[in-house]
Parts: structure tokens; sequence; C-alpha cells
């Protein structure tokens, strides 16, 4: 079908490309945002000391939060110093009440009660708090050749295995004994404490494994790091570990497999770049939103009309499954509980009406426009590192409808907050949240963000003003009537 335009409607066009090309940032690596600038253009100085100083808490956090349960242990303990305590009876539930419904210690729902009844909505923010790392096998400690004993080992979440080798790692977790004690464990950070290694193979005799491709420089199977080098007199060298291990830890060698144990990179987070505008650390995918979702809900005053929420949840980075994964029905125990000590008693009616007025944001870190690999994203939607909150955009069903995405955007636009947009590149880019899970409840979901440098590596890249328009963004989201 062919249009015909009129002299009004070539000037409205044209008008409005002369617009967007205004509204375009050209950058050195050839991508543009529309429609936005750097934040840190829109800082006052004071503004600025605010943004640098706002990560060092962040930091501190990511220096304790090694694993999805030393996470949750940190945030209770953040949130019980902002005025936060367990859930425990119905009596608690008033409006202004801060309290925290924990589950089994690896996904946690912080809550502060709304002068409105929850069944009449609610504002949320849900991140996750595992990363990628490597998990230990039930039965870790074998010998290898070379008078070497090595950790056998599970890679969880979506990483480059090539990325864990030659790195000093820690070893943390729990091991739960069958006469019933906790064993907290926690090697590799402590000043004087051993670290675990990946052995890489030597360029001088690696000519058989050059022809292996860049996703399979290492197999599953060869994760294993370095565990141990010493043999017994009339022992191996995995039998002198377990030794070890059952000395230090005062467990039996059957305990190993009722433990949680993890290896991740044994190195702390940092400024990056000579002018310190960025944080890096492994976890930043998703702790970073776990955090900015946490921080913001407790610095929120008053009695917000709305029950205001930060459900924080485990196994994102392997699709969610589990009693502390956003698949659980912990979310739809916690909102029942809530109700029944509002209105007794706590019908499913009331139930569904809740999560069906309730408003979400699914935050989640995203890929960033790489310096080095510009090509791997699309100049338009594309989120840049420093350029403010990412709202995300997927097509294909997982979009929210456009009432509630425009709610979220007058919220930035009010508070002038810096924003951009994310979609992956077709056929190239992907990934996914807990959204789904949230949205499947029949509540609204809107997918946000900010970008990282290295998502899914040792050593993730984040913009401290990204950090800063985060929070920011989750507390006027709380706050907003």
């Amino acid at each position: 079908m062919r249009f015909n335009l009129t002299l009004p409607s070539a000037i409205i066009l044209a008008a409005l490309s002369l617009f967007c090309s205004a509204q375009t940032k050209d950058m050195s690596n050839d991508t543009g945002k529309v429609a936005t600038k750097s934040a840190w253009l829109t800082l006052t100085a004071e503004q600025k000391n605010q943004v640098m100083q706002f990560a060092e808490p962040y930091k501190d956090y990511m220096r304790h939060a090694k694993s999805a349960a030393l996470s949750a242990a940190e945030l209770i303990r953040l949130g019980h110093a902002a005025g936060f305590v367990d859930f425990s009876t119905p009596s608690q539930v008033k409006p202004g009440a801060r309290l925290i419904l924990n589950n089994r210690g690896r996904a946690v729902l912080f809550a502060v009660i709304g002068s409105n009844p929850i069944e009449t909505g609610s504002r949320m923010v849900a991140a996750h708090q595992d990363s990628p790392h490597i998990n230990l096998k039930a039965r870790p400690v074998v010998n290898a050749p070379g008078s070497i004993a090595l950790l056998k080992t599970i890679p969880y979440g979506g990483i480059k295995r090539y990325q864990w080798a030659n790195l000093p790692m820690a070893l943390v977790g729990r091991i739960d004994t069958v006469d019933g004690r906790p064993i907290d464990v926690n090697i590799g950070f402590a000043p004087g404490d051993p670290v675990f290694v990946i052995a890489d193979a030597a360029p001088h005799s690696d000519r058989l494994l050059r022809t292996r491709t860049y996703t399979e420089v290492f197999s599953g199977e060869e994760m294993n790091p370095v565990v141990g080098s010493i043999p017994g007199a009339d022992s191996s060298v995995a039998d002198q570990v377990m030794a070890t291990l059952r000395q230090r830890f005062n467990i039996r060698d059957e305990d190993l497999v009722a433990a949680e144990l993890e290896l991740v990179p044994a190195t702390q987070p940092a400024d990056v770049g000579i002018d310190g505008g960025l944080v890096g650390s492994w976890g930043q995918d998703d702790k970073l939103s776990a955090y900015s979702a946490t921080r913001s809900l407790f610095d929120l005053k008053g009695t917000p009309r709305e029950t205001a929420l930060a459900y924080i949840v485990n196994f994102e980075e392997v699709g969610s499954p589990n009693d502390t994964g956003a698949g659980s029905e912990f979310l739809d125990s916690a909102f029942t509980a809530l109700i029944d000590a509002q209105a007794k008693p706590a019908t499913a009616l009331a139930l569904r009406n809740a999560m069906a007025r309730a408003e979400v944001l699914s935050a989640d870190t995203n890929d960033g426009v790489n310096p080095i690999f510009p090509q791997n994203s699309e100049n338009s939607n594309s989120a840049v590192v420093g350029y403010g909150v990412a709202i995300k955009r997927y097509g294909a069903g997982f979009d929210p409808n456009s009432e509630f995405t425009a709610r979220v955007l007058h919220i930035l636009d009010a508070n002038h907050i810096a924003w951009q947009t994310q979609t992956p590149k077709v056929d190239v880019g992907g990934g996914g949240t807990i959204g789904g899970f949230l949205s499947m409840r029949n509540m609204e979901v809107l997918d946000v963000g900010i970008p990282l440098l290295s998502m899914h590596s040792t050593y993730e890249m984040s913009s401290k003003v990204d950090l800063w328009c985060y929070y920011r963004f989750m507390l006027a989201f709380y706050s907003t009537e």
C-alpha cells in the first residue's frame, strides 16, 4: 500500500528526523544512545561526591557476600541495623512495620507495611543474589597425575570456563554434619589463607590442545583446582587432604555429601580506572541489584501508602528452581501471612487480588556495550556504562503492558534519574531474569537493570553513577503514590 505525504506530514517527519538526530550522541566506538547522555555530565559537584561515597558501603557488602547464603546474612544484618525485625507473629503487621521474612537463609523478603492493606496493592523490587561460580561434587577430593590432589567440581551458571583457570579461588559455604553441627567454611580471603587454582597447560607443551574452540578451552570435567601436593609416608596426597579436612573441621568424609561448598574468585572489590568511576568485583550479577533493592528499602522514610517489598532470591543463574528460587511458593506464603495478619482469613481470592495489584521491578544487571567488541551490541538500544538505569524491552510477550511501563518512566523523569533502554542484538544476545516467575502470578512486572562490563566473568565492572541512579530509582518507586 502506498501513502502520499501531504506537506504538513512531510514537515512533521522532517522535524522528527531532526529531533532524533539532535538527541543521538556519537561516541568513539560508533555507538549512540537516543535521548540520553552520560549521567556523569548531569551531576553537580555535590552529587558527584554523593555518587563516590555511595559506592563505599556497596563495596563493603560485596566483600561479605561471597555466596547466596552469605549475601542473605549480610543483607539481614544491614536490615536489622536499619530497624527491621524478624517476622514471627501476625501482631507485628501494622502500618510502618519493618519486617524480615527469611526463607532458609538463602532467600529473604523485606517489607515496610503500608497504610493501605496489601490486598489493594504493593510495590516490590525483586532480584537474585546468586552469581556464577564453581560447586564441589559430593566426593570432591581425588588423586591426579604429578603427585597432586584435585577438587572435583560442577560449574554453576553461564561461565566462560577458561576465565577460571590460573585464578586464585577461595572455598566458601557450609558443612552440616549428621550429628547436627553446622560448620561455616571460608578459606582463601583471610591473610595467610591458602587459595585453590586450576592449572592451565604451558605454551611449551600445549600443541595437542590448540585446536580447541573459544568456549571449549576447558571441559566441565577439567575444572578441577589443586587442593594439595604433599603425600604421606604411607598414604596418597588425596588421603592427606582428607585427613587435614577431618582434623580442621571435625568431620567425617561422608559429611561432605551434605555440604554446600563453592569456589569463588579470591579477589576483593576495587575501583577501576584512574578516575575511580567503576567498581570491579566478582558477583555483581546480581548482588548489585540485591544490594540496591534492599538499601533503597532500608532508606525509605515513614509509612508508604502501599506496602514496599524487596524480594531477594537464589538460583536464578540455573533457572530459579528449588525452594529458595523465584519459582518456589515462598512468596505466595509470605503474601498470605501478611494478608491474614491484616484481615483474617486470608482467602485464595485475597491472595490473587494482592498479586494482581502488585507492581514489580524485576531488577537484574545486563550486558553493557563493550569498548573492545562494540559489534556485539545494536547501537540504538544497547545500554552504555555510565548512562543510567536500563529499561529492558525484549518483545515476544516478555514486556509488560504499556501503561505500566509509562508509569515507571514517569517516576524516572519526575525524579530526574538518568535512564536508557536495553534490547539485545537480534540473533546475537539474550538472557533471562526472575521476572517471568512473577508475571505468571499475574503481577505487573517490568525488567530493569544497569549495564556491566565483563558480565559473568570473574571480575565484572559497574559504573558508580549507574549504581547511584539505580538506588534512587528504586527509592522513588517505593515512595511514589
